[in-house]
């Protein structure tokens, strides 16, 4: 099957409004993306993000006459700025598998491989995870995700137990079941990340070492290692409550901190008691080692 796409630029005060008159026309899509390269790190939790220049793009059934939806918008949004109209037809796809063609194997800490199926690699003294694109955040390609994984494969997790912090896709715990951990604890504020965390848990035949939880529903008093790769805000606001779950003796790992954001972070944590130490950058982030006195 085939679908209309129509897109156009616009400003951040247009694109929620022009956003719901493409639904009210019979976009069965509507998504917003940087129409130029303004990055942005951390909206608020309850934010969506628009960037100064959006481009937004509406889906249409092929039937739709293009032509008359763009007449209609520009009608409605007379005066308003509208610009670099694309029309175009687009082929149906397994969108998975496209993005699949992109996701190649990688390695870290020369010991952790985290490979997409059918390219899974089968080499002495090497730790294979097999991971497709799903519901959660969460794959290894971003910086944030691989600082842990590198940090995981580094260190030695045997007969260890950890809390994977915000799992996401669960990559983290599964990562450290395969690395020999006894036993992860996977907590996420979103049901749809424990439900990828239970479908990763399973492809790699880890499920009967794992648990996963909504945050209330935790109730591990500590544990030997925890993960928390989220973001600054909330693990500064956190900080109370991640803390308290890391034994004595034990390791923390954060991660999902903008470079400028570390010193700020490590204060939070060194004022529960822990010694954190200088952090680890890839790019733009970093992550952040500490570990709690026994």
């Amino acid at each position: 099957m085939a679908w209309h796409q129509l897109s156009v630029v616009t400003d951040e005060h247009t694109a929620p409004e022009l956003s719901d008159f493409f639904s009210e026309l019979g976009a069965v899509s509507v998504t917003y993306s940087d129409a130029e390269d303004e990055p942005v790190y951390e909206p608020a939790i309850d934010q969506t993000q628009i960037w100064s220049n959006t481009r937004v793009t509406a889906l249409f059934e092929l039937d739709a006459d293009l032509d008359v939806v763009q007449t209609l918008v520009a009608n409605q949004f007379i005066g308003q700025p509208l610009r670099q109209w694309v029309a175009e037809v687009i082929q149906d796809q397994v969108w998975e598998r496209a993005w699949m063609e992109h996701f190649q194997p990688m390695q870290f800490a020369g010991t952790l491989w985290v490979c997409p199926s059918g390219q899974e690699i089968d080499e002495p003294d090497q730790v294979c995870m097999t991971l497709d694109p799903g519901l959660a955040f969460g794959t290894g390609t971003h910086p944030t995700t691989a600082l842990c994984l590198e940090w995981l494969a580094g260190h030695d997790l045997h007969s260890k137990v950890m809390i994977d912090y915000g799992c996401g896709s669960g990559i983290l715990a599964v990562a450290a079941l395969l690395l020999g951990a006894e036993h992860a604890h996977g907590v996420d504020i979103d049901p749809q990340a424990l439900t990828a965390t239970q479908y990763n848990a399973e492809k790699n035949r880890v499920l009967d070492r794992i648990s996963y939880y909504l945050p209330e529903q935790l109730s591990l008093a500590d544990a030997d290692i925890v993960v928390a790769n989220i973001l600054a805000k909330p693990l500064i606001e956190l900080s109370a409550v991640i803390a308290a779950l890391v034994k004595p003796g034990g390791r923390l790992v954060l991660s999902g901190i903008l470079n400028e954001q570390a010193q700020a972070v490590a204060e939070a944590y060194r004022a529960r008691g822990l010694t954190v130490a200088e952090p680890v950058s890839q790019e733009d982030w970093c992550r952040l080692d500490a570990e709690k006195p026994a």
